[in-house]
């Protein structure tokens, strides 16, 4: 339980590093709040900075993810653990301990914790958001939509109950933090993806 609780810990504080924010002041000398949306995230990075610093960051958060869940599967923790340290990776990145618990939206940190614990589900959950992609150009879009299936997916491939409500959680978060995106979709003041 100890080294649970420690897991859970370390995945938070890993979670929280604000990748996006780093790479734009060291590599673009950019204060990325206060351009663009002033989202940390890579879409605004990418947006902002170019596709090398955005796809920089989209690996950076993704990792965030990925590493303490692999790292607790590899060492034989349970999937509750695994779920509550992917879902403490997640947090961290959405609430960052050292922006004033003021983070980004959480999609990148969530593919990582999800294809450390069933890449078969992150290739379907990519299938549909590139397709949502591909055919309306929303970047947000795409991300709610893709979240939105994540735990049915984990339910009918993975199908481990902790996993899947880690997934509903995050899934959840995912789109509360899209809110202002979901609005300027119905509004029609959106800003499409180009790549």
């Amino acid at each position: 339980m100890l080294i649970g609780i420690i897991f859970v810990i370390c995945a938070y504080l890993v979670g929280s590093i604000p990748t996006g924010l780093l790479l734009a002041k060291g590599l673009g000398g950019v204060d990325i709040r206060e351009t663009g949306s002033g989202n940390i995230g890579a879409t605004n990075v990418y947006r902002t900075l170019g596709r090398k610093v955005g796809l920089l960051t989209l690996v950076g958060d993704c990792l965030k993810g990925l590493v303490p869940v692999l790292i607790a599967g590899l060492i034989g923790m349970s999937a509750l653990w695994v779920s509550l340290i992917g879902l403490s990776a997640f947090l961290g990145h959405v609430y960052t301990v050292f922006l004033g618990f003021k983070g980004g939206k959480g999609v990148a940190t969530a593919l990582g914790v999800f294809l450390a614990v069933s890449p078969l589900s992150v290739l379907s959950a990519l299938a549909v958001f590139s397709l949502v992609l591909y055919k309306w150009r929303y970047v947000s879009l795409a991300s709610i939509t893709a979240a939105a299936a994540m735990p049915s997916l984990l339910a009918l491939i993975d199908g481990r109950p902790e996993i899947v409500g880690m997934s509903l959680l995050i899934a959840a978060m995912v789109i509360v933090k899209h809110m202002e995106n979901i609005k300027r979709l119905k509004s029609g003041t959106e800003s499409k993806f180009r790549a």
